[in-house]
C-alpha cells in the first residue's frame, strides 16, 4: 500500500476551498489581532497564518501580499467610520459639524470599534506602506464622499481639514492619552470641537 501523494505547497485543498468564507474571516480576524499587537512592520504573513491556524500559502491565496492583507483587514475594521457621510447629509447643513464630530468620536468611545481603529492608526503612524494604504482608504471612501455632500468649490480641502481636526482629537484622547483630554467627559469635547469642524466644512 503506497502513501498518498503529498499536496503541493501553495495550493489550497478542496476542503479549505469549500470552507472559504469561514477561513477568509478567520484570517482577517487573525490579521487584525497581529497588526494591533505587533504593528505593520513586525507582522508577517507567516505569523498571521499561524494565528489563524492555516498555511501561509492560503493567506497568499485569498489576499496576496502583506500589504493587501492589511488593506483588507483595515477596510473591515474601518467600516463603521465609512458611514460618516450619512451623518453629513442627514440633517441641515448648519448642524453638520456637531453630527460629524459626535459620530466619529462616538466610534472611538465604543471599545468594540476603538480596538481595531487603534491597530490601524498605530500601523499607519509607524510604517509608510501602511500609511499609504490608510490614505487610499480614507481618501476614496470617506473624504471624497463627505466632500460631495458639501457642494462647495473647495469641498475636498474642507473635508480634509475637518478630518484632521477630528483625527487630532482622537490621537490625543484615545491613542496618546494626554490628560485631562483622555479622561474628560465626551459632551464638553463635542461642544468645543463641533464648531471648529463646522467652520472647516461650511464657513467662508
Amino acid at each position: 500500500m503506497t502513501d498518498a501523494a503529498p499536496r503541493r505547497r501553495g495550493r489550497p485543498s478542496r476542503t479549505q476551498t469549500e470552507a472559504a468564507p469561514a477561513t477568509r474571516d478567520r484570517i482577517l480576524d487573525a490579521a487584525r489581532e497581529e497588526f494591533s499587537e505587533r504593528g505593520y512592520e513586525k507582522t508577517s504573513v507567516r505569523g498571521i497564518a499561524k494565528a489563524a491556524g492555516v498555511d501561509s500559502a492560503l493567506v497568499h491565496h485569498y489576499f496576496g501580499t502583506k500589504e493587501q492583507v492589511f488593506e483588507a483587514a483595515i477596510e473591515v475594521a474601518f467600516a463603521p467610520a465609512l458611514a460618516a457621510p450619512v451623518a453629513v447629509e442627514d440633517g441641515p447643513l448648519d448642524g453638520v459639524g456637531e453630527r460629524l464630530t459626535r459620530f466619529i468620536l462616538g466610534i472611538w468611545e465604543n471599545p468594540a470599534t476603538r480596538a481595531p481603529l487603534l491597530a490601524i492608526v498605530r500601523s499607519a503612524v509607524n510604517n509608510e506602506t501602511a500609511a499609504a494604504v490608510f490614505r487610499r482608504l480614507i481618501a476614496a471612501q470617506l473624504l471624497r464622499r463627505i466632500a460631495q455632500q458639501l457642494d462647495l468649490p473647495d469641498a475636498e480641502l474642507r473635508a480634509e481639514l475637518a478630518a484632521a481636526q477630528l483625527v487630532g482629537v482622537a490621537m490625543l484622547r484615545y491613542v496618546i492619552r494626554v490628560e485631562p483630554l483622555a479622561s474628560a467627559d465626551l459632551e464638553p469635547i463635542v461642544a468645543r470641537v463641533a464648531p471648529v469642524v463646522q467652520g472647516h466644512l461650511t464657513l467662508p
